[in-house]
């Protein structure tokens, strides 16, 4: 991993890494030429914008204890986002407390992504 910025690391060729801040985790993007989705990147480390937007979904257990271990209760998770010159524009479909705001990018916290 390659600190390119405080806000952006390179993972390997062609890989980028940003931290969310209404995640409170890094998300990725893979750009330039290769297989599987690609997304623009305009090179520039302290302002980045990707293109296009950046849709990360998952699903996280249930609350309720007693359903935990049902999968059909797991509950649906979105982060949808642009990142455009160094700012990340929230989606209203994103299921946390950010969702329909633009913040910039945050740094990395402190440590993050070294050994």
């Amino acid at each position: 991993m390659k600190n390119l910025s405080p806000i952006l690391r390179e993972l390997g060729a062609g890989r980028l890494s940003f931290w969310c801040p209404g995640c409170n985790d890094a998300h990725q993007i893979l750009y330039g030429t290769g297989p599987g989705p690609r997304w623009g990147y305009n090179g520039h480390v302290d302002l980045p914008t990707f293109t296009p937007s950046i849709k990360v979904t998952w699903r996280e257990p249930s609350d309720n204890p007693a359903e935990q271990l049902d999968d059909s209760k797991d509950i649906e998770k979105c982060c949808h986002s642009f990142v455009t010159n160094g700012q990340i524009e929230f989606l209203p479909d994103c299921t946390h407390e950010l969702a329909g705001k633009t913040v910039p990018l945050p740094s990395f916290p402190l440590g993050w992504g070294t050994s």
